[in-house]
């Protein structure tokens, strides 16, 4: 089988994430799953080193995946690393729109390396890597969103600037990584 990488920013790894991994895992000898140094158009909350260490640790229950950070084209890295599919997984129809559009692009600049979309499980859904900060943020539960070790390293990033849980996140710091559609119901008085 070949080997497949599995590209994001992971900021941070979530169950739905793991979820696609291990999934990812069962169907291909070697999965690689590559965490994005330096995002052009997202402002992360943890630096890379911190993001590519809490995924280890959420996946090291599984002995064919290696976590590693890159730049550039994620076809030219799995070029590089010689894969020859590449794994995104889907939520929603927004989701599926964006992707297949990548899946064409990536399809023009290299033709020999094919994508693979796992459908997320329902539990998982609603979950994004957004909304698990912007819970997190203002203090909600996300015992359900993401292992124990990336809800205190969420304590201790929010806490390092200045957000402790409870009070709100300055919304500069999330409003980019946010999609249309996702945002959060607010509530307020009688509503």
């Amino acid at each position: 089988m070949p080997i497949a990488l599995y590209p994001g920013t992971f900021d941070p790894v979530h169950y739905g994430h793991i979820d696609i991994a291990t999934r990812a895992s069962a169907l291909f000898d070697r999965l690689i799953i590559a965490i994005y140094d330096s995002p052009v158009n997202k402002r992360v909350l943890f630096p890379t080193e911190e993001r590519v260490a809490l995924m280890e640790k959420a996946v090291c229950h599984l002995p064919n995946v290696e976590v590693v950070s890159y730049n550039g084209l994620t076809v030219h890295f799995a070029r590089q690393v010689g894969a020859h599919v590449i794994v995104r997984g889907l939520r929603t129809l927004a989701d599926f729109e964006f992707e297949f559009q990548l899946a064409m692009t990536n399809q023009k600049l290299a033709p020999e390396i094919d994508m693979v979309t796992l459908v997320t499980r329902s539990e998982y859904a609603y979950l994004s890597a957004s909304i698990l900060k912007e819970v997190a943020g203002l203090g909600g539960d996300i015992s359900e969103m993401t292992p124990p070790h990336v809800q205190e390293a969420l304590r201790r990033r929010f806490a390092e600037l200045g957000s402790p849980p409870g009070r709100q996140v300055p919304k500069a710091r999330l409003r980019d990584q946010r999609k249309p559609g996702l945002e959060l119901p607010h509530t307020s008085g009688g509503r």
